[in-house]
């Protein structure tokens, strides 16, 4: 933290006094920023809420953090800008609006007093809402909204900004502890709403800067067991920490938090601690050398049940893809008047694909790194044409596409696709010639012909959907709904098939990813073509991160 300690008696918040503010909420936004990860409600290995809301609030405190303005309202309109090009994310398009939002009611005012306080937090949850189609509380939205009807409730008792700010996050907290009664899913999973979460910890941190306390430390806690599990290997692996170690264990005695998390700080990082009916489940990273300690410290103090390690590090190693190094991916070159296709992939292999089939620009991205507004608008931003389609390929992209469209001046349509299988059904109805409204059209109903299944491992233990899912199994979805959990890969593959009633079409195409090689995917599809013998089976390399397969049935 840099500056001045703010004069919490002033009842004013100054422009210094609000950067210090919004950098303390991204601090502990982001040392909290993991356990959000860890409360997605799907059991996939890419949960990314925290991640996409870190990146986004960091974009928007990047406008204002070397700013000599000392207006507040000057800033506030340069940091919902930040917002806005850094959104990441639904969750980072959404706090984008909670910020536009914040922006506008606080208008040209010079100082944030406890009345203006309130007004931004109402014209924030005003622009979130509007920003949703189809708002849905139990979520980031209703969390916002409490929190403003705290602050304006406030306003009968006090005008001082620094207390509103306190209510308004004490609010926050009981709105999150509420989120599973309003939205089945997440009593389902036994989690809270991850957005909302983030949110509550933006404003945790500017209180926790007034009060003195730490930000860059997470205050030891137990979270359900059920959320700590296996994590995104490569944006939570540290340089040196080449293992994730993970232990089940029944204490002999009354578990002493404090001190397990000090010892275990002496052996590692990303130190989680989950616990539920008298089990503990401990998480850590370590170096190579000391893999075995977290299990030996553990035996000292309670009875093993599960041990899993995981070397994080192999999966930078591009050999386990089988795939060569290849000439660097060309894209079609467009004319004034062409139009100009933008794709998201998560992979080098559908790159290469989506380039042969006419890609103007592809962004790098997919379920495990949603690309920003920006890098979505910078890539069609140059390009010789006034026609643009892109194809975000990804539910959680699509909010980031439609806020790039909106920031150009050219014609852009956004084609909804959700699944990258219904993003190649789209271009392979691009015919060059057409205008814009026919290749959109053509796209629009290509993606309802295509069945998009996704096969993963469950990183850890729920039930949802009606399926109990355990940590380890081969999850199985289709459309983007979990239907199934089995012990074995060829298991999670025939269960997509007979969902998707691949008897009664007649191509499957399988893309594999990075995490499985080209001999045991071959050896998957031959598996596949003689359990449907009828229909043609195709395998090719998509490269996509922690997905072994992705599967198009058309």
């Amino acid at each position: 933290m840099s500056g001045e300690h703010p004069d919490t008696n002033s009842q004013q918040i100054d422009g210094d006094q609000y950067k210090e503010l919004i950098n303390a909420g991204l601090i502990w936004l982001r040392t909290n920023q993991e356990s959000v990860n860890a409360l997605n409600v799907f059991p996939v290995p890419d949960g990314d809420t925290g991640t996409n809301m870190v990146l986004t609030l960091q974009a928007a405190y990047d406008e204002i953090s070397n700013s000599s303005e000392k207006q507040v309202g000057v800033l506030a309109e340069k940091l919902a800008h930040g917002a806005l090009m850094g959104a990441r994310g639904n969750s980072g398009v959404i706090l984008s609006q909670i910020w536009r939002g914040f922006s506008k009611g606080i208008g040209e005012n010079k100082n944030l007093d406890g009345k203006t306080l309130a007004e931004a937090l109402h014209q924030a949850q005003v622009t979130a809402y509007k920003g949703v189609v189809r708002p849905v509380e139990g979520t980031i939205l209703t969390v916002c909204k409490d929190m403003a009807l705290a602050a304006e409730k406030a306003l009968q008792e006090t005008t001082d900004p620094y207390q509103i700010l306190e209510i308004v996050t004490d609010a926050g907290q009981v709105s999150v502890d509420n989120t599973p009664e309003l939205l089945d899913v997440l009593k389902e999973a036994g989690v809270v709403d991850a957005g909302g979460k983030g949110l509550l910890h933006i404003f945790e941190g500017m209180i926790r800067y007034l009060n003195d306390e730490p930000l860059d430390i997470e205050p030891v806690h137990v979270q359900p067991l059920s959320v700590i599990g296996r994590q995104e290997a490569m944006s939570s692996a540290e340089p040196g920490q080449d293992y994730e170690v993970i232990v089940d264990f029944q204490p002999h005695g009354q578990l002493e938090l404090e001190a397990f998390y000090q010892d275990l700080e002496e052996i590692g990082t990303s130190i989680q601690v989950g616990e539920g009916d008298g089990m503990y489940r401990m998480h850590i990273h370590v170096p190579s050398d000391k893999r075995y300690e977290p299990i030996d410290y553990t035996m000292t103090l309670g009875t093993i049940s599960k041990v899993h390690i995981e070397n994080l590090m192999i999966q930078m190693d591009p050999s386990l893809s089988g795939q060569d190094e290849e000439e660097p991916i060309k894209m079609t070159s467009v004319s004034p008047g062409e139009v100009a296709l933008v794709i998201i992939s998560p992979g080098i292999g559908f790159s290469r694909i989506f380039a042969s089939l006419g890609a103007a620009a592809i962004v790098e991205g997919g379920q495990t790194m949603n690309p920003s507004t920006q890098e979505i608008l910078g890539a069609f931003e140059d390009l010789p044409t006034d026609l643009v389609i892109i194809l975000p390929n990804n539910k959680n992209i699509l909010m980031a596409a439609k806020s790039a469209a909106e920031l150009t001046v050219k014609q852009v349509e956004v084609i909804p696709t959700v699944t990258v299988p219904q993003g190649l059904a789209a271009m392979l109805r691009l015919i060059p010639g057409q205008t814009l409204e026919q290749v959109t059209e053509e796209m629009l109903s290509a993606m309802s012909e295509i069945e998009s299944g996704e096969i993963t491992t469950a990183v850890r233990d729920v039930e949802i959907d009606g399926i109990d899912v355990k940590e380890g199994e081969i999850i199985t979805l289709h459309n983007g709904k979990l239907v199934g959990s089995n012990k074995t890969l060829k298991e999670g593959c025939l269960t997509f098939l007979e969902v998707a009633k691949a008897t009664e079409l007649e191509l499957i195409t399988m893309f594999h990813g990075e995490n499985i090689n080209r001999e045991d995917a071959q050896a998957m599809a031959e598996y596949i073509q003689e359990k449907y013998p009828d229909q043609v089976v195709e395998l090719q390399y998509g490269g996509q991160p922690h997905y072994q397969f992705i599967l198009s049935i058309e």
